[in-house]
């Protein structure tokens, strides 16, 4: 991933495109793309967000991202999804929760 990509650890200023990752009710982790973290993790607690969230809120944020361009955002969220549970439970552990 080029890092000048990376904007930095802020969770919602104006133009900026985060990718997150979800823990859910069930243990089991989401990883979705938004431009407003607040925003979606409210959509998916009200059972308005992904199909797989629905039945498994409430969800609780672990793990922010954040990008300059929206392509560069979904190119990261793509690579999180193709990891095994196990990188994603150290990528998430690297923000300490």
């Amino acid at each position: 991933m080029p890092e000048d990509d990376i904007v930095g650890p802020a969770l919602n200023s104006e133009g900026e495109h985060y990718v997150y990752i979800l823990e859910c009710r069930d243990g089991t982790y989401y990883t979705g793309y938004t431009t407003d973290v607040e925003r979606r993790v409210e959509e998916h607690n009200a059972g308005e967000g992904a199909k797989y969230t629905r039945s498994r809120t409430p969800v609780e944020v672990v793990h922010v991202e954040v990008y300059g361009s929206k392509s560069a955002a979904m190119s990261r969220e793509y690579r999180i999804k193709q990891l095994r549970r196990s990188r994603k439970e150290r990528l998430v552990g690297e923000d300490g929760g």
